[in-house]
């Protein structure tokens, strides 16, 4: 591992033509909730249920909640989806009334955690009677298949076609002719055009916002300042290589040098103060971060306070706070609380 200021040739982006996400090193974050929604929609609409007895169909999504997206951790992509789906299906039998019935299909837990065959998938009938009744049946021993079979399709076209360009080739893999069309982790073309420096001094303004959330640990103040700021602590809910200098103007590294700062403020087991940086933004561009520690009678409260975030990263920043801090540690150390709060 380099020393401070030497820099690791993992992150030298100028080794890179492309200039992005060196090695895969980044941790990145795809949002993959409005394509997953489309692609529902496109895996639901009129599917045939095959059944000797009756005419059956899958018609289409009605209810689609729930959120996915795709990351990018040292070369690593990890995925995250949870679905609550209603789905509208609708038939007849081939020797009944001609009457068609519908009825709804839910499958209230689609998520990474769970495995297809496991799922539950629960079918109903809008109004029942006894023809009704036959083709619940049939759906529910024909029409579950075809379910399962839709959505692995989902998980499939997730992990193969969505995530295409999270994972870059590394400099000594990439062609002449890939230059000038490689896509970042966030499929965002790169232009290699020629940059013609005439030494002038730049003013660029980015956009800011204010990030706030409210957290509840189950932990005592003194536990929760530790994890923050002793070295095995860190590293064990980071779950990689860290740097640490928990003094003012002492310098920070985790996950893998994409979030790098300086402490400006350290208050034992009341409040940390720091300028944070993720490796996505703006060069040389840090935010404030401002957390302060509350020790309740039976919980310790956290509230965070970050000014300076680019306004298009403010909903990756919150994501990522969530998932690789909090939700990391509780888990690590058994602080769990399910009380959160942004505001």
């Amino acid at each position: 591992m380099a020393k401070w200021g030497e820099g690791d040739p993992r992150w030298i982006v100028e080794e890179r033509p492309d200039a992005t996400n060196v090695n895969n090193w980044h941790w990145t974050e795809k949002n993959a909730s409005p394509w997953s929604q489309e692609r529902f929609r496109e895996l639901f609409k009129d599917v045939p249920v095959k059944s000797d007895k009756a005419l059956l169909k899958i018609k289409s999504v009605d209810i689609c909640e729930g959120e996915a997206c795709a990351n990018n951790r040292k070369g690593k992509l990890i995925f995250f989806y949870e679905w609550n789906l209603t789905l509208n299906w609708e038939g007849e039998l081939i020797d009944g009334s001609d009457r068609i019935h519908s009825g709804k299909i839910k499958v209230p837990n689609l998520s990474e955690e769970n495995d297809m065959d496991d799922l539950d998938i629960q079918i109903s009938l809008t109004d029942p009677d006894e023809e009704g009744e036959q083709l619940r049946q049939i759906m529910l021993k024909e029409g579950k298949n075809v379910v399962r079979q839709q959505l692995s399709k989902y998980v499939t076209s997730l992990k193969e076609e969505f995530s295409k360009g999270m994972i870059l080739p590394k400099k000594n893999e990439i062609k002449p002719d890939q230059v000038k069309t490689l896509a970042s982790g966030f499929n965002k073309k790169v232009s290699m055009a020629p940059v013609v420096s005439e030494n002038k001094a730049v003013s660029v303004t980015i956009d800011t916002t204010t990030i706030k959330q409210i957290h509840k640990f189950q932990c005592t103040a003194e536990e929760f300042y530790n994890a923050l700021t002793q070295h095995d602590m860190v590293t064990a809910f980071t779950r990689g290589n860290v740097k640490l200098n928990p003094i003012k103007g002492g310098k920070f590294e985790l996950f893998g040098g994409n979030i790098t700062g300086t402490f400006e403020e350290l208050v034992p087991h009341k409040k940390i103060v720091k300028h944070w940086r993720y490796g996505q933004w703006p060069t040389g561009h840090y935010s404030l971060v401002t957390i302060e520690i509350n020790q309740k009678s039976d919980y310790t409260e956290v509230q965070l306070t970050q000014t300076g975030v680019p306004t298009g990263q403010a909903d990756v920043t919150k994501t990522n706070w969530d998932r690789y801090y909090w939700e990391a540690m509780k888990l690590t150390f058994g602080f769990g609380a399910p009380l959160a709060e942004d505001f």
